[in-house]
């Protein structure tokens, strides 16, 4: 008896069939569907930062854009423990990228123009990660960058009071 008589006797062909199909289901769908934040903590990937802004204009908020970094244990804490949750809840006061600053993903910046985003973010001045940068529909700085977890206890409440800025500067904008 070789082992496929084995496998036979041990495993029913429909029940074999079923595990094959779920194994390769998720071979290939997995992988994909986490890189494409479907996983917890995971943000949508920035590929074009104006129609991003536009989107957030459209939804009267500003544009919250996370430089992050593929080795960054702290950018993952960020995104678990905030801007994640954030990003999930519809009636949010700001709209959440990510841009991953250690690669050369191709991007299109405020302006239309083609760049990468490891280029945009040494453009940007972005040097540590995590660095959360809050943008208006054409791109300007609508609050002062947040660089690093510092003092995370307190973080909700710089990440708070930075996005509440931001939505005063565009309601200032606003106003005649």
């Amino acid at each position: 008896m070789g082992i496929g008589s084995i496998v036979t006797v041990a495993c029913p062909a429909r029940t074999r069939r079923a595990w094959i199909a779920t194994s390769l289901l998720w071979v290939l769908a997995g992988p994909p569907a986490l890189a494409q934040g479907t996983a917890p903590n995971a943000l949508i990937e920035t590929r074009d930062l104006a129609a991003d802004a536009r989107l957030a204009a459209a939804k009267g908020v500003p544009l919250v854009v996370l430089y992050s970094r593929d080795d960054c244990s702290w950018c993952e804490k960020l995104k678990r423990e905030h801007l994640g949750p954030l990003s999930r809840d519809p009636a949010a006061p700001a709209l959440v990228r990510e841009l991953h600053m250690d690669r050369a993903t191709a991007l299109l910046d405020f302006a239309g123009r083609r760049t990468t985003s490891a280029d945009f973010s040494r453009q940007m001045q972005a040097r540590f990660a995590p660095t959360v940068m809050f943008h208006g529909p054409d791109g300007a700085a609508l609050a002062d960058p947040i660089v690093g977890f510092r003092l995370a206890d307190f973080y909700a409440a710089y990440l708070e009071r930075a996005i509440q800025d931001s939505q005063a500067r565009l309601q200032q904008r606003k106003q005649p």
